[in-house]
Formats: C-alpha cells, structure tokens, sequence
C-alpha cells in the first residue's frame, strides 16, 4: 500500500481559495525607486482564477481567461489582445503566486500579531527581474492583503482595503459603448 503525503500550506490553500472563489477588494499600489518619491495608484480588482477585472486611473482591464480588454476613459478606446503568461502576471501580481509557486523557493511564517500568514516568494531563476515576491494572508478567511515585490532597487507594494470573497462573480468581459474604438489585436 502507497501512502501519499500532502502538505497543505497556507499559500496552496490560498491558490485553491483564488481559484474557486471570487475576490474583491479596493486597494492602493504605492512604488518606490531609488531615485524618487513613492507614487501611490488606486483601484480596484475582482479576480477568480485567471480571470480578472480591475480599474484603475480612468483604465479598466479585464482578463476573461482568453481575451485582455483594455478600456481607456480619457480616449474612449478598447484594445483587445490575447496576453502571453508574462504579460498577465504584469497586470496583475497575485498571478504571480500563482504561475512562479513551482520556481521558486517558498517560506511561511506568522505575522507578529498572528492573524496573518507571510509567504515569500524568491525565485529560483533571477533573470525575470523580480528578486522577491512577498504575500500577506489574513488566516481566518485565506484573503491576502498586501503584496509587495522586489525588483532590482525598485519595490511596489499594494494594500488591499476591505478584502472579501463575494458570491457572485462579474463578468470578466468589457463590453464596448456603440461610439467606442475597438482596436482588435489579437492573434
């Protein structure tokens, strides 16, 4: 008889979570370079998965699993591409966990207060840029908030406010206005 063992982490549990449930939250993306002042974004994100939607100064992007929709307010235009892996773990980091889990070298540790999970991402491979991936998970719901990613001197840190999980998800589509540009470039 075989036995199997499975070590359930905190971060597999969250992917799991992700994958079958819909998260939603507003947040703050703040970046820090060496030479300059931090720069805050807001916005908000809904994903399932893969699939994704968030909006940020005046864009919204959207990832239906297959197609990338882009929509710019101020020039009333939708772009429509079929995204490489690289350039959906760009538009939004929690695939990051996601896709690099497998090449990286992963830690967990508790928060000081306990309430949290930390887990620490560093890739095994340096050469995509990214020299560590830092995931903070609340532990009594698996909803993470705050990522924060070390990219030779530059960090980027988002803080989610208010995460939850929701029953229903959006649709994962940009629908264009009748007046709205479609710049249709996918392959």
């Amino acid at each position: 008889m075989k036995l199997l063992f499975i070590i359930l982490t905190v971060l597999s549990s969250f992917l799991a979570k992700l994958e079958k449930s819909t998260f939603k939250t507003d947040y703050t993306a703040t970046v820090e370079e060496e030479a300059s002042s931090p720069m805050n974004y807001p916005g908000t994100i809904t994903m399932q998965g893969r699939q994704f939607l968030l909006s940020m100064s005046g864009t919204t992007a959207a990832y239906d699993g297959k197609t990338m929709y882009m929509f710019s307010e101020e020039t009333d235009e939708l772009t429509l591409t079929t995204p490489t892996d690289e350039e959906l773990v760009e538009s939004n980091p929690l695939l990051f966990a996601k896709e690099m889990s497998e090449s990286c070298t992963v830690t967990e540790r508790a928060s000081k207060d306990g309430q949290q999970t930390i887990i620490t991402l560093t890739p095994k491979d340096q050469s995509s840029g990214i020299n560590r991936f830092v995931l903070h998970v609340r532990n009594a719901d698996l909803a993470p908030m705050k990522v924060e990613v070390k990219e030779n001197k530059a960090v980027s840190r988002i803080v989610f406010n208010n995460p939850a999980f929701i029953p229903t998800p959006p649709s994962f589509v940009i629908e264009p206005e009748e007046t709205t540009f479609v710049n249709d470039l996918r392959f």
